[in-house]
């Protein structure tokens, strides 16, 4: 029987991470990735050719970024997963959880409108279509915590316990819109929170904290349920084929302990970035000060030095 279409069978041998990582592309997200990192390195070397400077540590970001898809989704981690709930719940922890920060922290929207080139006076081209769609309403709506934080949770509770996810994991379309579904949800989610690319939701560093810790107790609260559960929950992964050598309840245990421990992760790496940007900010806003002093040849300094000298010589 063949569930994933690309060399995947029902007689896999027993996992182990070596045959995990072994070769076993996708071609939809093999493509994909590719276009990808394409696309970024396209943008870079349009910035450089004309004289301006692109971080490194944004690309080095959003490159690893997009490698850790290409690991979980071009290798027999991809097939394994198809049969093995806690090989699937590494698939997911990281294409949703891990990946997407990575790319936001690669910057590629800020990339492309500075790397496409401007249309011409009223006309439109990419550059402008990306600008309208990121000023768009429906770009407020989906990035709002009012819609990301229910779309995180849900796609965690309404997705497993219900029949949906046995439907789509039926067939290779199916695990493809899944798996691009569980990347987008954390793109969004993500995004307003610590993403560097601007963003018609952007609230102020506190708010953008407890919107982090607003939807992760809810990924350890799934990771508890499968861990604490006395029988399999998810039909897919209900009887196991023979020749992996496990048995159905301890695999769901064990996928429960993943989920559980990845909430944690990706709750240090964002909160790390968050309080980097906040003092980045910091220091921006108090260099713009500074030159604003340095403008107005420091007139409130003046003014405050004029006032206690006034009251220096009433007290005299």
């Amino acid at each position: 029987m063949d569930h994933s279409g690309h060399g995947m069978t029902m007689d896999l041998p027993p996992f182990t991470l070596g045959r995990g990582l072994e070769w076993s592309a996708d071609p939809f997200f093999l493509i994909a990735c590719l276009a990808g990192l394409a696309l970024y390195g396209w943008g870079v070397v349009r910035l450089v050719r004309r004289g301006d400077k692109w971080p490194v540590g944004r690309t080095v970001a959003f490159v690893i970024g997009v490698l850790s898809i290409v690991l979980v989704m071009c290798t027999q981690l991809n097939d394994y997963g198809m049969v093995m709930f806690s090989v699937h719940m590494v698939q997911h922890m990281v294409i949703s959880m891990v990946s997407p920060i990575l790319i936001l922290l690669g910057a590629p929207i800020t990339l492309a409108l500075r790397a496409l080139p401007t249309a011409g006076r009223g006309r439109k081209g990419p550059r402008e279509l990306l600008l309208m769609f990121l000023h768009s309403h429906y770009m407020r709506i989906v990035t709002h915590p009012a819609f990301t934080i229910p779309l995180f949770i849900a796609s965690l509770y309404g997705l497993y316990f219900t029949p949906l996810f046995d439907f789509l994991m039926g067939s290779k379309p199916g695990h493809i819109a899944m798996m691009v579904h569980f990347l987008a949800v954390g793109l969004v989610f993500f995004w307003p929170i610590m993403g560097v690319d601007p963003g018609p939701h952007r609230p102020g560093y506190l708010m953008r904290m407890l919107e982090l810790f607003a939807g992760m107790p809810f990924h350890a609260f799934f990771g508890i349920a499968l861990m604490m559960a006395s029988e399999p929950m998810v039909e897919t992964f209900k009887n196991p084929p023979a020749s992996l050598g496990i048995e159905a309840l301890s695999d769901q245990n064990a996928a429960g302990g993943i989920a559980w421990a990845f909430s944690e992760i990706p709750s240090v790496l964002v909160l790390v970035a968050l309080l980097f940007q906040w003092y980045a900010s910091d220091q921006r806003q108090a260099r713009r000060e500074d030159r604003a002093a340095d403008r107005n040849g420091d007139k409130e300094l003046e003014a405050y030095n004029a006032y206690l000298s006034s009251l220096h010589a009433r007290g005299n």
